[in-house]
């Protein structure tokens, strides 16, 4: 089933130019507002997902990158033991390993990932899980970015594909 990476090339594209907008025309850590819960803030994530060891020296910045790569590798070697019949999970697949190469780049070029999606809802009580305050008036998920969104819908749709397709008994 490689017929699918061009999906994967698109969320490459995608990402890389998003991230290239983002670069040029955002300053770091200032918001720009879009929607009422929604900003465009240029953040740079040295760790992993929620900023997982973003302070742990340096050597995290190889690390998430060889795991990357091995996992890249892994989900090309399934794509091409895919059945053509199989086209939810290659779909997901797809998104997941462009979103994987989309960050390898990030950490390979620059040192870090760049995030630069904002969403956040008013709030001067505490956050929902996995949300933040950045100031007492609102609660932010993590800064992130096309590559993590195509990593998410990837893993949604090989959850749903789980969840709902039957299994072929012979």
């Amino acid at each position: 089933m490689l017929k699918w990476l061009w999906l994967t090339a698109l969320v490459i594209i995608l990402d890389q130019v998003s991230k290239q907008a983002a670069l040029q025309l955002l300053i770091p850590h200032n918001p720009n507002s879009f929607l009422p819960f929604f900003n465009f803030t240029l953040t740079f994530n040295k760790g992993a997902a929620f900023s997982f060891l973003s302070n742990a020296g340096g050597w995290q910045r190889w690390f998430f990158t060889a795991l990357a790569i091995g996992v890249s590798i892994f989900i090309f070697l399934w794509l091409r033991k895919l059945s053509s019949k199989e086209k939810l999970l290659a779909s997901s697949l797809s998104l997941i390993l462009g979103g994987a190469i989309g960050n390898v780049i990030d950490r390979s070029i620059y040192g870090h990932v760049i995030d630069f999606i904002d969403w956040f809802y008013p709030s001067t009580e505490s956050c929902l899980p996995f949300f933040f305050h950045i100031n007492q008036a609102t609660c932010h998920w993590p800064t992130f970015n096309i590559a993590d969104s195509a990593i998410l819908l990837g893993a949604s749709l090989m959850i749903i594909q789980a969840i709902f397709t039957k299994e072929e008994t012979q």
